[in-house]
């Protein structure tokens, strides 16, 4: 408990200071001169000082209060609630055939390229608390798994419950690119990103993914992209699984992001993490501060024995 201007308690002493510094009311004598039998009916108001005294200790309650009010006590709080980025983070996830290759190592265990990103991409979409995250997943065609929504981990279970085959099995980057950007296009976020991760090559799509992602330079968003696999398309073209790492290096440049290149689930996490450091979330701010203010039950508390103050002075008179 603490007071906003503790300096007000100055005022409370003000009354007392008034009667003994303000000359005496002198009472002036009767204007009106009434026979015996009719003014032993009337009664002068000193002839109850009970109630006279008890009017003065209401005022004074009164001020007492009204000076506590506004001195502001209050007490501060720490509240639970996570305050909004204003950032809106899209995952573009490769749903194509060639990520059921199992060529990754997940806690010992050789597991799918899916299986490996649903590890480490739930992990990263329930860090971002404060942010909105949604997911895009595209194979043939792109459609949107989980809209933008600050439920982190709703979007997280869609990632960890997605198959392979549900869009096709092709790689159609700028689609997924397309759609992520058209949705986020709707939004007056201050910080607009999409993490593309993808294992192949651009198959399916019929838009330069390079031009899609000038595009989404000119509309403010940032492209991370993250690429998936062993073999580079450079060094082992006749590779069917081969990742096309120049064209997403190319796509991540001309959105003003990074590229990262991912071979193991170890490199997976690290990029993550480097995201993570790249865009901040608000899990990890300071814990939001607030006060909770008392003096307007103290205000109304005086006005409460005002009002009783006035009605004793009533009384006295009636």
């Amino acid at each position: 408990m603490s007071l906003a201007t503790p300096w007000a308690l100055l005022l409370l002493p003000l009354p007392f200071l008034l009667l003994r510094l303000l000359p005496a009311q002198q009472n002036r004598g009767a204007a009106l001169a009434l026979p015996p039998a009719i003014g032993e009916v009337f009664h002068a108001t000193d002839a109850r000082p009970t109630r006279r005294h008890a009017r003065s200790i209401v005022l004074f309650l009164a001020w007492a209060t009204l000076v506590v009010a506004i001195a502001g006590p209050r007490a501060e709080r720490i509240l639970d609630v996570v305050p909004a980025s204003g950032r809106d983070i899209i995952l573009v996830l490769d749903l194509s055939g060639s990520m059921e290759r199992e060529d990754f190592d997940l806690d010992g265990e050789q597991v799918s390229r899916l299986v490996a990103v649903q590890s480490v991409g739930s992990h990263f979409v329930r860090g971002r608390t404060g942010d909105r995250v949604g997911l895009v997943v595209f194979g043939d065609r792109a459609y949107v798994a989980a809209a933008l929504t600050h439920d982190v981990s709703a979007v997280a279970r869609v990632i960890e419950t997605a198959q392979i085959g549900v869009s096709g099995k092709s790689t159609a980057i700028a689609d997924g690119l397309g759609l992520a950007m058209g949705r986020l296009s709707e939004r007056p976020a201050k910080s607009r990103v999409i993490v593309l991760l993808s294992d192949g090559q651009d198959t399916s799509g019929v838009v330069d993914p390079v031009a899609a992602a000038m595009k989404a330079d000119t509309m403010g968003m940032r492209i991370y992209t993250i690429a998936l696999g062993p073999d580079d398309l450079e060094t082992a073209p006749r590779s069917r699984d081969a990742v096309d790492s120049e064209v997403l290096r190319q796509i991540a440049g001309a959105a003003d992001g990074e590229a990262f290149r991912v071979r193991t689930t170890k490199d997976l996490a690290e990029v993550t993490d480097a995201i993570d450091l790249l865009e901040p979330s608000l899990a990890d701010a300071p814990p939001i501060r607030a006060w909770q203010e008392y003096w307007p039950w103290l205000a109304g508390a005086s006005f409460a024995l005002l009002a009783a103050a006035l009605f004793l002075q009533a009384r006295e008179t009636a």
